[in-house]
């Protein structure tokens, strides 16, 4: 066999490549390297990822490796000897579900989705709602776990939402799983895809791309690497999705159906009513989802007959529709089982329907029955029991499957009068956004401890866990013209967005705002939501050109309102809107107004902000004395208003500024002056439970301290860094390290003598 007949890593082809350049036998390289042969074929024919750090540098001494060359072969090394890190609290989002207990009639699926996995790439099953295209991509991926070592993960895209989760969001979540920092994930769609498309090069992941909308809803996520599998489950046939494989999933057979239906109440049970059990899969369809429902109920209620079951199941009036009316199919079986709940249950049921997210807990399902927590966790749990509801992943949390929503909805317009109808809506609309709008507020410079929330933390964890709800909430007061609590949500979300830019959808939220402001004819609240929403553009989006016409518009309307507040605002953000776009003298000038027109409003409120703001154009300028100055000055004036503020907020703001000294004493060249306000900084931010932020400021003291010749200070500091880096592949601030710390010298070399540390 020619040694490189077998599939190899991307270190084993460098070694290779190297090798055969440097005119070497396997013989030779082993001589010269120390490494054995055997060790050689086994790396340059794939059967080991890669060599240890030792060995890959003897190696890259032997091939006589330097540069960028010697970095990328030392670096295919390191990556070749990683794997996905374990999955954290945080990416649980991505874990897969559990599966069906009994997947019956798909074995010659599952068989297709074996040998789809040795070849990689991407496998559509599409079919009918409810025809178990979720349950076959679960059961798959749970079974073909042992061949993807690099992890198995599910998102679910919620693809029939009026609101479907966003390709964006969706790679949020898997770089975060995958052990992406949220700090490090770029801004750009692109982008993203970019990095999971390189995190996930060379390695043997398996996703699973739930109840997509369209092509275009999954393009961004797809694996379509050889080592990867992606399953994405869909009720449109995704036609026109490149790369992909198609598997069509049409209804069980009858006697798959039994089968399944034997699964659940005992095959004694159903050889004991033959054809009652083939008349009650027929009733259901055939379809997977009815004959579980079905199924379970007979299950729980052992004392049933199956001909009792089909008796109701034949009756017209026990079912909103015949089981064959195509995709409402499922309406008897929904139907059998909504009668059998308890009256509290079903007023539960039906009720939920007016929830507007993904999910819910115990606290909205309290708002629509008011009824206690503990009335409430009882009939959650006869609703799950029943199949009518589904728990999620997060403890405590339930989802309706679509069609069950539909189903719920249909019961709650039946059976609820008009006026009853609206007074629920409306009360799940003033709960999600009275709360949010006050979790937001904990969130403003100047917040004092609330009625509903004493921390910010607790504020940020109900915003985290209710985002599905309360985003829709906004979307669903918008349509119900209340553009009031529209408008207040936007305005509470403020600060609230700075500390979460990028998880959130910020400008459709401030877009809202300012259809709301508009609608209000609010002149004042218009230019403030224009502001927000220009933030958003420019900051979360990177579109800089879309966010400097929308700031523009803020100035010309909080200029014709006299609104001095806003007008100082739009100042602010256009400064820093030009600086990106490279226009520093206009830039410079809009920063100066802003600060002018600050002068006469809060100082954490908006002056710390607006003045740090002006220091960071005057530093892209060049001129770092007189952006030092307007730093300094603002550390003054932050002692003189230290009672006005938390201390999580004047920990963070002041430690914005004097890391803007820092770098404002760098571009002076003064390193150790530079390396001692980063020191600062990074023990402000490590004081302030700020992790990412206390790991940029090492970073940043580490080259300082390098510039400034005191070596064994900048590996301290840069090591630092890298181990706050170490579980998270952040391939920018991990490689910005790791550079500084090769631009040192040996740590054994005699530059470093006499040295001593921090």
């Amino acid at each position: 066999m020619d040694e490189s007949d077998e599939q190899s890593s991307v270190f084993g082809q460098l070694l290779l490549s190297h090798r055969r350049a440097a005119g070497l036998s396997q013989s030779a390289l082993a001589r010269r390297s120390g490494v054995s042969i055997r060790a050689l074929r086994d790396l340059e024919r794939g059967r080991a990822q890669a060599a240890q750090q030792r060995s890959a540098e003897v190696l890259a001494d032997a091939l006589n490796l330097a540069g960028a060359q010697r970095e990328l072969f030392l670096r295919a090394a390191k990556e070749g000897r990683r794997r996905v890190p374990k999955v954290s609290g945080a990416a649980a989002p991505c874990v897969l579900p559990p599966r069906v207990p009994s997947l019956v009639g798909r074995e010659d699926e599952l068989d297709r989705l074996r040998s789809e996995a040795a070849a990689g790439g991407v496998v559509a099953i599409v079919g009918h709602p409810g025809v178990g295209k979720t349950a076959l991509a679960i059961a798959a991926a749970h079974e073909l776990s042992g061949r993807f070592p690099d992890g198995c993960f599910a998102i679910d895209l919620r693809g029939m939402d009026d609101q479907p989760l966003a390709a964006r969001n969706a790679l949020g979540r898997l770089l975060r799983a995958l052990g992406v920092a949220p700090t490090e994930i770029p801004v750009p769609e692109s982008e993203q895809a970019s990095l999971l498309r390189m995190l996930l090069h060379n390695r043997r992941v398996l996703l699973v791309l739930d109840n997509a909308s369209d092509e275009a809803h999954v393009r961004p996520l797809l694996a379509t690497g050889p080592g990867c599998l992606t399953l994405v489950t869909c009720r449109r046939a995704l036609a026109g999705l490149e790369y992909a494989r198609w598997l069509w999933l049409d209804l069980l057979t009858p006697e798959h159906a039994v089968e399944l239906l034997s699964a659940a109440i005992g095959a004694d049970r159903v050889e004991a009513e033959r054809a009652a059990a083939a008349e009650l899969v027929e009733l259901c369809g055939c379809l997977p989802l009815a004959v579980r429902i079905a199924g379970n109920r007979l299950a729980n209620r052992p004392h049933w007959s199956l001909a009792h079951l089909v008796d109701e199941l034949r009756d017209a009036r026990t079912r909103l529709n015949s089981l064959s009316t195509g995709d409402l199919q499922l309406r008897s079986a929904f139907g059998m089982s909504y009668r059998r709940l308890s009256p509290a249950a079903r007023l539960l049921f039906r009720r939920l329907a007016v929830v507007p997210g993904p999910d819910f807990g115990l606290g909205l399902a309290q708002v629509v029955t008011g009824k206690s927590e503990p009335e409430v966790r009882l009939q959650l749990e006869e609703l799950a029991e029943a199949n009518l509801v589904q728990a999620t992943q997060r403890t405590g949390r339930f989802q309706f499957h679509d069609l069950i929503r539909i189903f719920a909805a249909e019961r709650m317009e039946a059976e609820e009068e008009p006026a009853e109808r609206d007074r629920l809506i409306n009360a799940v609309l003033d709960h999600l956004l009275g709360t949010a709008i006050s979790a937001g507020l904990m969130f403003f410079p100047d917040a004092q401890p609330g009625e509903r929330f004493a921390t910010q933390d607790d504020a940020a964890e109900w915003l985290d866990l209710e985002a599905g709800n309360w985003l829709a909430a906004q979307h669903v007061a918008t349509r119900l013209g209340r553009d009031r609590d529209v408008l207040e949500l936007a305005r509470a979300m403020h600060w609230y967005s700075d500390s979460r830019w990028l998880h959130g959808p910020w400008d459709r939220i401030f877009a809202l705002g300012v259809a709301a402001a508009r609608a209000l004819g609010s002149r004042q609240e218009l230019a403030m939501m224009l502001n927000f929403l220009g933030w958003a553009q420019h900051v979360c989006l990177g579109d800089n050109e879309a966010g400097l016409v929308t700031h523009q518009e803020a100035l010309a309307v909080a200029t014709e309102a006299g609104d001095r507040q806003e007008r100082a605002w739009a100042h602010a953000y256009l400064g820093s809107v030009l600086m990106r776009l490279g226009r520093l003298d206009e830039a410079r000038e809009h920063a100066q107004q802003s600060c002018l027109l600050a002068g006469e409003f809060g100082f954490w409120t908006m002056q710390i902000s607006v003045r740090n703001r002006l220091g960071r154009v005057l530093r892209a300028m060049g001129r770092y004395e007189e952006a030092i100055a307007v730093h300094r000055r603002l550390i003054e004036d932050a002692e003189r208003h230290q009672d006005e503020a938390p201390q999580g907020t004047r920990l963070w703001m002041t430690g914005v500024v004097v890391e803007e000294i820092g770098h404002s004493l760098k571009g002076l060249k003064e390193w150790r002056q530079a390396a001692e306000t980063f020191r600062d900084v990074r023990w402000v931010y490590t004081k302030g439970g700020m992790p990412s932020l206390a790991a940029d400021a090492a970073l940043y003291e580490g080259s300082a301290w390098r510039e400034a010749g005191e070596y064994a200070r900048a590996r301290e500091c840069l090591q630092l860094a890298l181990d706050a880096l170490t579980d998270s592949m952040v391939w920018t601030r991990r490689d910005e390290v790791l550079a500084e710390l090769r631009r040192l010298p040996p740590a054994d070399g005699g530059a470093e003598a006499g040295r001593k540390g921090p």
